[in-house]
């Protein structure tokens, strides 16, 4: 069985290297240059380069680069599952969905589940990694989409971000906004909510932002004793050892995995952004 996803997972390349899983990489286009996100981005680089004023923009998977990936496996006889970046932020699993009908006329056998997780950044890492886990149990193939969707349906988002221009360039918020949310030093708390983003709530400043996040994570994610939590950032890893601190002291996770944001993600979102990412109280295996 092979595992497809892309870089809306923000999970480093190593992983896709030592864990045997097909990543599609996202495009960035940044000082008039195209590359593609996570292998082909110096993610430091690339914040530095934000900071400096470059106005990065980003596309999504090719249809040609689906097509000839899926076409390699549908020609072995191997079946796949495509763990997809939120439809609601990307066409990239709709673009799957295309090429995965036209393959099918001329590989009519070809068994591929083609999964939109409704997650960004490591909530979508996160969902992928649990796929690993159940494919290298030897789960089959149909319990084990139902069980990443499952997986995937109950995976917490809460970010905020450091600097509201870049929500603005992206339509997130109004220029005006974050022209008055910046004077004022307002960091927006946001979630995703059926795969789009939405905003909650506004705090005045970087630690009660950080603090309220925390306060929002018991309040939606239960005992968190068994729990991994994800957290993902824009090049600041300063603060997310003190996010870490603040976890720790109130909700004693299993442990932690962290990430940065990838480039394509980070374009939106800018440096500084900060993202945490936990299974809610409901779910069940």
């Amino acid at each position: 069985m092979i595992l497809f996803t892309d870089s809306g997972s923000d999970l480093p390349k190593k992983f896709f290297d030592e864990h045997d899983v097909v990543l599609f990489p996202l495009r960035v286009h940044l000082n008039n240059q195209e590359y593609p996100d996570i292998i082909g981005v110096d993610l430091k680089e690339f914040y530095d380069e934000m900071r400096k004023g470059a106005a990065p923009k980003t596309s999504q998977v090719s249809p040609e680069d689906f097509y000839n990936t899926f076409e390699k496996y549908a020609k072995e006889g191997e079946e796949g599952i495509y763990i997809s970046f939120s439809s609601q932020l990307s066409g990239t699993y709709n673009t799957a969905v295309m090429i995965a009908e036209q393959l099918r006329e001329k590989y009519p056998d070809f068994k591929l589940n083609i999964i939109d997780t409704k997650c960004a950044s490591l909530g979508q890492g996160l969902v992928v990694k649990k796929a690993v886990e159940l494919r290298d149990a030897g789960v089959p193939f149909d319990e084990l989409a139902e069980k990443v969707e499952n997986y995937a349906n109950h995976m917490q988002h809460i970010f905020t971000v450091e600097n509201l221009d870049y929500l603005a360039r992206g339509g997130r918020i109004s220029k005006s906004s974050a022209f008055f949310g910046g004077l004022m030093s307002i960091k927006p708390i946001l979630h995703v909510e059926d795969g789009k983003l939405i905003p909650l709530e506004k705090v005045r400043g970087r630690k009660k932002a950080l603090a309220r996040m925390v306060e929002m994570m018991a309040e939606r994610g239960g005992d968190f004793s068994n729990k991994i939590v994800g957290i993902s950032h824009g090049d600041d890893l300063e603060t997310v050892e003190e996010l870490k601190k603040l976890i720790e002291a109130k909700l004693h996770p299993k442990g932690f995995d962290v990430t940065m944001v990838g480039a394509v993600i980070g374009s939106h979102s800018g440096p500084g952004t900060l993202a945490i990412f936990f299974t809610d109280q409901d779910y069940k295996e």
